[in-house]
């Protein structure tokens, strides 16, 4: 049975995001303790720090990085991973498309040794669009080149075009469809020997998205998605996904580079540009001060330009957690501490001072209970690094709907 979104009523969030209640800031011991990290001094270059998508590329990056390589050529050794990799649904090939299906792509770098920027925003059928926005500098006087004029620019100066949408993300893509289908044509019409005119629910609630879990779960398979990935499926309908990269680097030398990239928000609005391309916002270096860049909630970060906050923030003597904290706060200025509001914003910060000293920071402790927000870090030695969150607890996904009973939560999509 497929169940209207309008057939189900919405229930209050429970917990710590119970509605009205706001939720606590990090202790200030939890705050001494990163703080007191930071000054424990001196700090390892060569260094590479990215998001948790970036650990499995640091080895190769850091050798070459440490060889002598140019900061900005080890980053994107780093973003190209999740790139290429047609399983990581957030960046590049196989990532999820926009709500017509089409996957568009954004990336931004800053070469600290020299001052160069490049950026390109809303691209199709080029898989490598880090490479495009380094390019962007390096073939043409321009920082930024968006929608068609970029594929073009990425085809002119030696990138193949690729269909990006793989067969996985299509399906996805097609579930999702069928669940927004009480808004449009999409999924089973009135001669379907299967369909049943919708009623007002009777059922508890949980029984009810116990019956969605499993309908959609089952729409899948008949899509042919493979048995082990149906749930990875359902939940990425059900809480579309935002994914990016960020990666920054700094050598022996004290020189710096920095560069973000993306496929956005999945089944966004088409010509929907986040922070990823926006220098200032996803992505921010300063060779005399360090670099910064950002995931989560594309909307907010721009409103605070928070990769330029952050650096500024340093060059005033700022720590890089403090920068990054303030970045934070100021996200919550922009809702006036409303927890009922913030509890649908999530930001982490990757931030990397000059001399070595770095931090990552986020606005809540995870996306869910016990998947915390992580860096990952490379100074010789790799490892991921549990983020500094403003607020204690997990954030929620936007738009609000669905709100899912914990039970069902814990049991279908964990």
């Amino acid at each position: 049975m497929l169940f209207s979104r309008r057939d189900f009523v919405k229930t209050s969030v429970a917990g710590a995001f119970a509605v009205g209640m706001k939720t606590p800031a990090l202790t200030d011991s939890k705050l001494d303790a990163a703080r007191d990290q930071e000054a424990s001094g001196p700090y390892k270059r060569p260094i590479i720090i990215a998001a948790h998508n970036g650990f499995n590329y640091l080895d190769d990056a850091f050798a070459f990085l440490k060889g002598g390589g140019d900061t900005l050529d080890a980053a994107l050794r780093v973003v190209q991973g999740p790139e290429n990799d047609p399983n990581d649904t957030s960046v590049g090939l196989g990532g999820l498309p926009n709500e017509e299906g089409v996957v568009e792509l954004d990336a931004c770098c800053m070469h600290g040794p020299t001052r160069r920027a490049g950026s390109v925003g809303g691209v199709h059928n080029i898989k490598n669009v880090s490479l495009v926005s380094k390019a962007v500098f390096e073939h043409t006087g321009h920082v930024m080149l968006v929608a068609e004029g970029a594929e073009r620019f990425a085809v002119d100066v030696g990138f193949p075009r690729e269909n990006l949408l793989t067969d996985h993300s299509r399906k996805i893509w097609l579930l999702w469809k069928e669940f927004h289908s009480n808004e449009d044509w999409w999924g089973p019409g009135l001669a379907d020997p299967h369909w049943q005119a919708p009623g007002i629910p009777t059922k508890p609630q949980a029984e009810l998205w116990k019956e969605r879990v499993e309908h959609l779960q089952a729409r899948a398979a008949q899509l042919g998605i493979e048995p082990e990935r149906q749930m990875e499926a359902v939940r990425k309908v059900m809480f579309p996904p935002t994914g990016t990269i960020h990666c920054s680097a700094l050598n022996e030398k004290g020189e710096i580079s920095g560069c973000t990239t993306t496929s956005g928000l999945a089944f966004k609005l088409p010509g929907r540009l986040g922070d990823s391309p926006i220098l200032g916002a996803g992505c921010y270096t300063d060779q005399d001060v360090g670099s910064a860049g950002a995931t989560g909630s594309g909307e907010e970060n721009i409103k605070v330009a928070g990769a330029h906050t952050i650096v500024e923030n340093m060059r005033h003597g700022m720590s890089p957690h403090e920068a990054g904290m303030d970045a934070l706060k100021r996200i919550e200025r922009t809702y006036n501490g409303d927890m009922n509001k913030l509890r649908f914003v999530d930001m982490v910060y990757y931030v990397l001072r000059k001399d070595g000293a770095y931090a990552g920071v986020s606005l809540w402790q995870g996306y869910s209970e016990g998947h915390p927000h992580t860096i990952a870090v490379h100074d010789g030695t790799k490892r991921p690094e549990v983020t500094t969150s403003l607020f204690q607890g997990w954030s929620q996904d936007f738009p609000p709907e669905p709100n899912v009973p914990d039970d069902v939560r814990k049991q279908y999509l964990k």
